[in-house]
């Protein structure tokens, strides 16, 4: 419920704003796709920035052999994401393929710890918390776990809506079982 709500919030104010909209995504498993699509066909961002690992269900740092399936989802995601015509930036993550995010993305690909300006704002982009934590940023973006820092936006807890100049920020949650998909254990207490 708390997902649909915020959702309309993001149609209400982008409709009413007339700001800048960058949208923030990351640790993204096939499974999320279509929902991606979806909520890039409905926000219509200006900037799109994703911190890494885009085939998160696919551990190409431990299983080089999928590289091929990892491939295939790569194309899948840089369909969506080039389909949206909006400003791409791609951190590469511990489980993606630079070469390959090279050939599917071109200039958008920026090394961890980037600094970038959008809209008189200046956003560090990176992979993990450590890549961003120490740069001087409006923005802090990044992902790779569950890890909060000051300033800081984190892509695994969900999308981040970033409006410009204002700087408001509104998070979308992922669809339920999107940390399954990524492979993330879920531990439970007793």
């Amino acid at each position: 419920m708390l997902g649909f709500l915020r959702r309309r919030k993001l149609r209400k104010l982008r409709q009413n704003s007339g700001e800048t909209l960058v949208m923030h995504i990351g640790d993204t498993p096939e499974r999320v796709y279509p929902f991606l699509k979806g909520l890039i066909g409905e926000a219509r961002p200006d900037v799109i920035i994703h911190t890494g690992d885009l085939v998160d269900n696919i551990k190409l740092e431990r299983r080089p052999d999928l590289k091929p399936a990892y491939e295939a989802g790569l194309r899948k995601l840089a369909r969506i994401l080039k389909g949206s015509r909006a400003k791409l930036y791609i951190v590469p993550g511990n489980e993606d393929d630079p070469e390959l995010l090279r050939r599917f993305f071109g200039e958008s690909v920026v090394e961890p710890g980037s600094i970038v300006e959008i809209c008189r704002k200046t956003f560090a982009l990176g992979h993990c918390w450590r890549d961003v934590a120490d740069k001087e940023a409006d923005f802090k973006l990044y992902g790779h776990n569950f890890k909060a820092i000051p300033r800081g936006l984190n892509a695994v807890l969900g999308v981040n809506f970033i409006f410009l100049p204002s700087g408001r920020v509104v998070k979308v949650d992922y669809p339920v079982g999107t940390d399954t998909a990524r492979g993330y254990r879920l531990w439970r207490g007793l």
